[in-house]
């Protein structure tokens, strides 16, 4: 709304006005140098007042955006702390030798990227001669997310390190062999250079804000000093599209992460064409974390812009970069100095008059090189800013040019990102540009060659020089593995012994155990609880006044339930990661928390624990990541199952999650029915992740929030517990020649097999042996390898068909989950198969409807049996039309 005179409502009309005619005199002071000066000069007046306020000390509301020049004048830069000659030769070799090694790859058609490494060059190298940290020095290290296109690049850089050969290069893209490099960061395919996967656009950013945020809980627990660890994310203006990219910023501002730093390369080109071809994507970030609290470097235009900006005393030419879409910027890198001329500087008279005192060699210098991103010096300040900034997080917007040194046919292109090679003529015309000394005659094979000063070489030195007095080379990725001792038996024999006639949850065993792992003297500090503000949901609020609720703050308030035993305590050195709603954050956490092994030799054990349907199908990509970057741990989802939330309805009513779960090879799936199966579980898993012989995997455990007596656990079991199935309960024959059956049951699923187990029994004389399947995934994984080793010419029986051979009668495999998880290890079962499973949508009713509706309870369970036996002549075939009518399904 407006008052009668137009004037939009502020803020500031709610509060009183002690000197109205002062207030009236600034205003008529502003009038009249917009009258007399013009807009434009009113606005600068404003700016610098508001500016000089800022450095006062004065708390006002900052602007959102800044003009569309450098945030770090040229005057202002630092000396620039290196041989800038040196590293332009040697960041000329890794250009080189990265558009070299795909193009020789695009002989076997496996593809590659060019353009973004040939824009992000400098970007790269500045960092590696004078900022990031290795890992062979004090501390950690620094913490590097590469973006995933430019991995030639850092290839390049290793190969003339000495740290991959010419094989390595021409294996690229071709990992079978086993001396091949993979396509983009990939932890699991090449871990002693990379650290974390970072091609999934979209999930680095957000991991490297909760990196930063991890490495500061680490510091804040007394666990390890992290102080001098720096994380640099190196993002693409497109890859800011991805909602992953933005959705952390408010934390680490919140949090005050100045030890994380982003580095957009705003070449202005996503994979298609233009990030923000009718508006300026620099400017949109600018505003966008400026606006979450973020400091903000822009490095957008090269030394040779100085002399046009001193030379712009009116402001035409910020005004027309300000108006000047990115499309329109992409296109003056392709087109003539007259085109330019006509078009840029022909906008405005002022300009046109600016114009005339710039030769054509100038022009062309600024709107075709001349970009922040491409000069080492202008980089150089930016990083440094960024890392003297305390207090917040710092963004650097670097405006480069895609495609730069790769000539007239790649830079600026709309299809350069899917361009893979340059021919022979391109090569040696970017040999000149680079001022390479590669001779003629290197190409005669038709290939185009690898370029190398010599392992000797003053340039080499020189890196290797700089890398050793930083720490080491980098990326690196180092395991010092250290296996934990396993805790004491006393937190397991708790569930073993089971809960008498006291019901109790499998979600809150799991909880339970957990709490008392805490307490071991030993490993109890190395738990990472995460949860995305639902611990309440799961029972867990017993956890918040002993481990405390992490926060760098401690607690500032005093919290509304002080009085209650269960209080809600935060802590500066709180255990607990209670990272309010949002999952794509918790499970970041547990990526941060489940690697630290690796990125900072300190072993710490998360598990992370969610809504069950808001688990690997909302954040099923960075379980992937999480894979990728050979993280340990244990992923447990709570009120699982498609029946066992009453009312809660479709999206709650988690049928899924392990079918999801088994496509990923490092995850062991789990669907424990009782407590004693969880404590055996955790215990192995422990046991495998962190013990001596520590393997690269992770657990996925589904616990149940339907309270029932928890059996104490019999003998001999924890093998089949741990392999995937065993007989939980013998059926007893109710005469010599009864019909027999076999049930396989996971999860809450146990219940509804053992009532139909009485039913056969008691009214149709049927003998059903009741089997607990904890794995159907294991089974699955144990089959394979059986089947693989035959393929060797190995005997080898799968467990699952060990487990069932000679177990009379029919199998039917019973669960909360879709049949298609059971029907898993269907081909690996000897006797006849089927199944029962929630195929289908979840809906909201009781747990009892819902099963009924699904045809997974007890009497549906008792009706499918009958109809296997019926099948096979053992049972008449009217009993299953009977058993029907008599429990009204």
């Amino acid at each position: 709304m407006t008052d009668p005179v137009g004037k939009l409502p502020s803020e500031l009309d709610q509060l009183p006005d002690r000197d109205p005619e002062e207030t009236a005199e600034w205003a008529a002071s502003l009038d009249a140098v917009t009258q007399a000066a013009g807009p434009h000069r009113a606005a600068y007046l404003m700016r610098r007042s508001l500016q000089h306020a800022e450095g006062a000390g004065l708390a006002l509301p900052k602007l959102l955006e800044t003009d569309y020049v450098n945030t770090i004048p040229t005057a202002a830069e630092p000396a620039f702390d290196g041989d800038l000659e040196m590293e332009s030769r040697i960041t000329a070799w890794n250009r080189w030798n990265a558009a070299a090694m795909v193009t020789r790859g695009a002989r076997y058609g496996v593809g590659g990227h060019i353009a973004t490494f040939a824009s992000a060059a400098w970007l790269y190298e500045t960092g590696f001669n004078h900022f990031f940290r290795g890992k062979e020095g004090d501390g950690s290290g620094d913490q590097l997310y590469i973006q995933g296109h430019a991995s030639p690049g850092i290839y390049a850089r290793a190969f003339l390190d000495g740290r991959l050969s010419e094989q390595h290069l021409d294996n690229f893209r071709q990992e079978t062999g086993g001396e091949g490099l993979p396509s983009y960061p990939h932890p699991r395919r090449l871990p002693w250079l990379w650290e974390f996967p970072t091609v999934s656009m979209g999930l680095g950013p957000l991991s490297a804000i909760y990196q930063a945020r991890f490495n500061r809980y680490l510091a804040n627990r007394n666990i390890k000093d992290t102080s001098n660890s720096h994380v640099w994310a190196f993002l693409g203006d497109g890859e800011m599209d991805e909602p992953e990219s933005t959705a952390a910023l408010a934390l680490a501002s919140r949090e005050q992460l100045d030890n994380l730093t982003f580095v957009i390369n705003c070449n202005l080109q996503r994979l298609d064409g233009p990030v923000r071809a009718n508006f300026r994507v620099v400017q949109e970030l600018e505003a966008q974390f400026r606006g979450a609290g973020w400091n903000v470097v822009k490095t957008l235009w090269g030394n040779a812009w100085d002399e046009l900006f001193q030379l712009d005393t009116t402001g035409a030419l910020l005004r027309r970069l300000r108006e000047v879409p990115d499309a329109q910027f992409q296109t003056y890198a392709t087109r003539d100095v007259a085109y330019i001329r006509d078009h840029f500087f022909g906008a405005e008279p002022a300009l046109a008059e600016l114009a005339k005192l710039l030769s054509d060699a100038k022009i062309a210098e600024c709107f075709y090189t001349s970009r922040g991103g491409h000069e080492a010096r202008k980089v150089y300040a930016a990083y440094k800013a960024a890392i003297e900034h305390k207090g917040a997080p710092t963004v650097i917007l670097a405006q480069t040019v895609k495609g730069y040194t790769l000539g007239k046919g790649f830079e600026s292109k709309n299809a350069n990102h899917q361009m893979k090679k340059l021919s022979i003529d391109e090569f040696k015309s970017m040999r000149e540009l680079l001022g390479l000394p590669i001779p003629d005659s290197a190409f005669e094979d038709g290939l185009v060659p690898y370029g190398h000063p010599g392992a000797d070489s003053p340039e080499v030195r020189y890196l290797q020089e700089r890398r050793a007095a930083l720490g080491g080379p980098a990326p690196a990725r180092r395991v010092h593995t250290v296996a934990l001792p396993q805790p004491e038996e006393r937190a397991f024999k708790a569930l073993y012994k089971g809960s008498g006639k006291q019901e109790m949850a499998t979600t809150m065993a799991f909880v339970r155990l957990v709490k008392d792992l805490m307490r071991d003297k030993e490993t109890g500090k190395r738990w990472v609880p995460i949860v995305p503000d639902e611990a309440r949901t799961f029972g867990m609020e017993s956890l918040f006044p002993s481990a405390g609720i992490y926060s760098p703050l401690g607690q500032t308030y005093e919290p509304v339930d002080r009085d209650q035993l269960m209080y809600y305590k935060e802590a500066k050195d709180g255990q607990i990661l209670n990272e309010g709603i949002t999952e794509a954050g918790a499970m970041a956490d547990f990526i941060a928390a489940s690697t630290s092994y690796a990125t900072h030799g300190e072993t710490m054990i998360p598990f992370y624990i969610f809504y069950s349907m808001f688990g690997w199908q909302r954040t099923g990509d960075q379980m992937w990541q999480l894979a990728d970057q050979l993280g340990k741990g244990f992923i447990v989802g709570a009120t699982a199952g498609r029946t066992t939330l009453t009312g809660e309805g479709l999206q709650h009513a988690d049928g899924h999650s392990h079918l999801i779960a088994a496509t990923n090879p490092a995850s062991l799936n789990y669907d424990p029915a009782f407590a004693y199966e969880i404590a055996v579980i955790v215990k192995d898993g422990l046991r495998r992740m962190y013990g001596p012989e520590a393997e690269n995997v992770f657990y996925y455990l589904t616990v149940y929030n339907e309270p029932k007596p928890q059996p104490a656990m019999p003998e001999g079991v924890e093998e089949g517990i741990v392999k995937g199935l065993y007989r939980f309960k013998e059926g007893t024959p109710v005469k010599a020649d009864a019909p027999r059956l076999q049930l396989l049951a996971s999860g809450t699923a146990i219940h509804w097999a053992l009532e139909a187990q009485e039913l056969l029994a008691a009214d149709w004389g049927v003998t059903a042996d009741v089997w607990s399947a904890t794995s159907w995934g294991e089974l699955r994984r144990d089959a394979l390898e059986a089947d693989e080793a035959l393929l060797r010419g190995e005997q080898q029986v799968p467990y699952v068909t060990q487990a069932l051979s000679g177990a009379p009668g029919p199998v039917l495999a019973v669960s909360d989950w879709m049949r298609q998880v059971p029907d898993q290890i269907s081909q690996w079962v000897e006797q006849d198969w089927s199944s029962l499973g929630t195929d289908g949508f979840g809906l909201s009713d009781t747990r009892e409807a819902a099963r009924r509706h699904f045809g997974v309870d007890a009497q549906s369970v008792v009706v499918a049996s009958l109809a296997q036996l019926a099948r096979r002549g053992e049972v008449p075939a009217t009993a299953v039309k009977e058993a029907r009518e008599r429990y009204g399904l």
